[in-house]
Formats: structure tokens, sequence, C-alpha cells
């Protein structure tokens, strides 16, 4: 994972995707065919999406809000997300915030933190206590299978590259 940037994210970037993008932009049917690539390159990052949610649904839990689980609702909100141009260009894993889970819109970030957790009252009201989460959640999940992620969206640009070679040939 990159030190730049947000900490929720496994990015697969290539030096050659902005020369690809700005090829398929060429095309009759561009659209289409980018459609197709984001497509392909999001199905490739699938399973390391599902691994993270495995990994928070496997949180330990002491059950006792009657609102929508805070495991659940992280879990919905973890995705494969592709962008080709703009400010980056890449496929990446994301944890997105949670606005609307128990005033918590940071619940996948304060939960994957190393050291101590987040601090929360105790029933709505004093004293302050310090929570732990599930330390590495979403990092740890992709510690083993990174390379394979990255080489399944190199995979998935790379058949473009060779479907618009075939088309120039």
């Amino acid at each position: 994972m990159p030190s730049s940037g947000p900490p929720f994210e496994l990015r697969c970037t290539h030096e050659g995707l902005d020369a690809l993008v700005r090829e398929i932009r060429r095309q009759a049917d561009g659209k289409e065919l980018r459609k197709e690539l984001a497509k392909n390159m999001r199905e490739a990052l699938k399973p390391g999406a599902a691994a993270a949610k495995s990994q928070i649904m496997g949180m330990a839990s002491a059950g006792l809000g009657t609102g929508p689980s805070l495991r659940s609702q992280i879990a919905k909100k973890i995705r494969p997300e592709v962008k080709l141009g703009g400010r980056w260009s890449g496929a990446r894993v994301k944890a997105f915030k949670t606005p609307g889970v128990r005033r918590f819109p940071n619940a996948p970030k304060r939960i994957n933190r190393r050291n101590g957790g987040w601090r929360t009252l105790t029933y709505g009201h004093e004293p302050w206590r310090t929570q732990p989460g599930k330390p590495g959640w979403f990092d740890d999940s992709f510690t083993n299978d990174a390379a394979a992620y990255r080489a399944a969206v190199h995979e998935a640009m790379e058949d473009m590259a060779r479907r618009l070679a075939a088309r120039a040939g």
C-alpha cells in the first residue's frame, strides 16, 4: 500500500493505463470500451473486497445496540473502485465513510487503527472510554493476495490493449 493518500485503498496503477485510456477514447465505440475495461478491473478486485468484508464481519461484537450493526454497515461500504482518467487512474478496493451509522462516519478507519481504537461515551453519557476495534482488519485482508489482485487488474488491462492492437493491425 502506498504511503501517500487515503489509508484505505489497494492501488493497482500501471504506467501504461493512461495511454490505454487515451487509445480507447480515440475509438468510435470508446465509451463502451471504457465501461468494459472498468467492469473487468472491478471484477478482478471483487475477491479482495469480499475478503475485507469477511474480516470486518469476523470482529467480535457486544451486541448492545438497537440500531443497525456497525460491522454490517461497514461491510456494505467496502467496494472496488475504478477510475480511468482525471486526478488519478487506477483500481482500488476502498472502505467508504459511514455517515449514517451512529454519528460515526470514520468507523472503517478508526476500527482499523493499530493503536488504540476510538473514544466513545458510555451509553451516551460521561465517562468517556476507549473502545478497541479490530486492528488491521482491512490491511491484513490484502497482505497475502495483493500480488494476485494486481496481476488480475493488469491482465484486464492487457486484454483490452490486445483487443485495440488487433483492431489496428
